[in-house]
């Protein structure tokens, strides 16, 4: 099976749960997990609590987002040893942009720098 089919059929709530969970080990909140990722997605904090307990695949919350947000192609910087502005697969971009906007959060960066401005 190859990653990104894997990736997709994982549980959204076992990934979410994972992103949370490297932002709290560093004192941030899940209240900030969802805000970076509102901003990312278009989805609502209620639609993702919903996609927690409802079975939805991790492919799904990312393929079926409402609204991405035009300015997700501005983030930059390494994530896994990988510049996300050089991943050219569009499942894998934006799956590895929610990622390092978790991670710059999770290093300390204030959501405001966190999240790119027009």
């Amino acid at each position: 099976m190859d990653r990104n089919k894997k990736l997709k059929n994982m549980s959204f709530e076992k990934l979410y749960g994972c992103l949370v969970e490297k932002a709290q080990r560093k004192g941030r909140t899940r209240t900030e997990v969802d805000m970076v990722t509102v901003w990312l997605t278009g989805y609502t904090s209620q639609q993702i609590d919903e996609m927690m307990s409802d079975g939805t695949t991790y492919g799904a919350f990312i393929d079926h987002a409402p609204a991405w947000n035009p300015l997700f192609m501005q983030i930059k910087g390494r994530i896994c040893n990988v510049r996300v502005e050089e991943i050219e697969d569009p499942f894998m971009r934006k799956v590895r942009c929610l990622d390092k906007l978790i991670d710059d959060l999770a290093k300390g960066k204030p959501i405001e720098k966190t999240i790119p401005e027009a």
